[in-house]
């Protein structure tokens, strides 16, 4: 089949039906607890890394997929026919992944043009940019055009979160154990936002209640929004916050959802919930 497709990594948090939907190619990272070594969403769930990570006393390690996982990626696409491969990856602050997809798209340059395209952003916030990038390749745009497509919504997009457990930033060596102590018995509750690539505390709220508010009120204060995204890290509310989005100006409808897996997960911690959306000027 002729045209434009688009990958990305596992990092994305797309639902396997999205993924699907759209026909974008996904590129798993590999997932570590201890000597285990495992396949992002094909050998280990999201609901069985939820399991490992609450019987775990520490945090798991994940690694980018080589340059040949991107590779034999591109070269499946470029047997179908396609004119060329967009690529969106995982912000390259926070992860080697995008360096893999650079290699392996000047590995292949003289059979198809592949465009890799930093997303500077993680978990649906990379979703919102490669299925925007999709939806466009649809229509018969060109290398370019879906190219640009990514690179703007990059560049607009917002992505927030709410963190409801301290214990994963422990861990993982983020914070000392005795703030975190004292963070869990104050009921703080971090709202994180991810600005230039990298992970930045936006603000700390008391109560569970009021981080999710204050999530949703962020998104209010957005004005008219093209698309929105909501993710959650097997958080048992997530509905309840959802519902709170009530009558939010979404141009293009529907609301995009996806889990929160390893990648984003190992660090954000089980409960957390996040929005991301593309402004309606883009």
């Amino acid at each position: 089949m002729t045209g434009i497709r688009i990958v990305t990594d596992s990092a994305c948090d797309l639902l396997d039906e999205t993924l699907d939907e759209l026909r974008i190619t996904m590129v798993p990272l590999r997932i570590r607890f201890g000597t285990d070594e495992f396949v992002d969403r094909r050998e280990l769930s999201t609901k069985d890394f939820w399991y490992r990570c609450t019987n775990s006393a520490e945090l798991p390690s994940t690694a980018a997929p080589s340059p040949g996982q991107f590779q034999a990626a591109f070269e499946e696409i470029a047997d179908t026919g396609a004119s060329g491969i967009v690529c969106i990856n995982l912000s390259s602050r926070m992860s080697a992944t995008i360096e893999s997809a650079r290699r392996a798209a000047s590995e292949l340059s003289e059979r198809i043009p592949v465009r890799v395209v930093d997303s500077l952003t993680a978990t649906l916030g990379i979703g919102l940019v490669a299925t925007e990038a999709a939806r466009l390749a649809t229509t018969g745009a060109t290398l370019d055009e879906v190219e640009k497509c990514a690179v703007d919504s990059t560049k607009v997009l917002k992505l927030f979160g709410a963190i409801d457990t301290l214990e994963n930033l422990k861990k993982g060596g983020r914070i000392g154990g005795a703030r975190a102590a004292l963070g869990s018995m104050l009921a703080i509750k971090p709202v994180i936002e991810v600005r230039d690539g990298v992970v930045e505390e936006e603000s700390k709220q008391r109560t569970r209640a009021r981080s999710l508010r204050y999530l949703a009120d962020k998104v209010r204060s957005a004005g008219e929004i093209r698309r929105l995204a909501v993710f959650s890290a097997d958080a048992p509310d997530r509905d309840e916050f959802v519902s709170m989005l009530d009558g939010v100006n979404v141009a293009k409808g529907e609301i995009l959802y996806g889990d929160v897996g390893p990648v984003v997960g190992s660090h954000a911690g089980k409960g957390a919930i996040g929005v991301a959306w593309l402004p309606a000027q883009n």
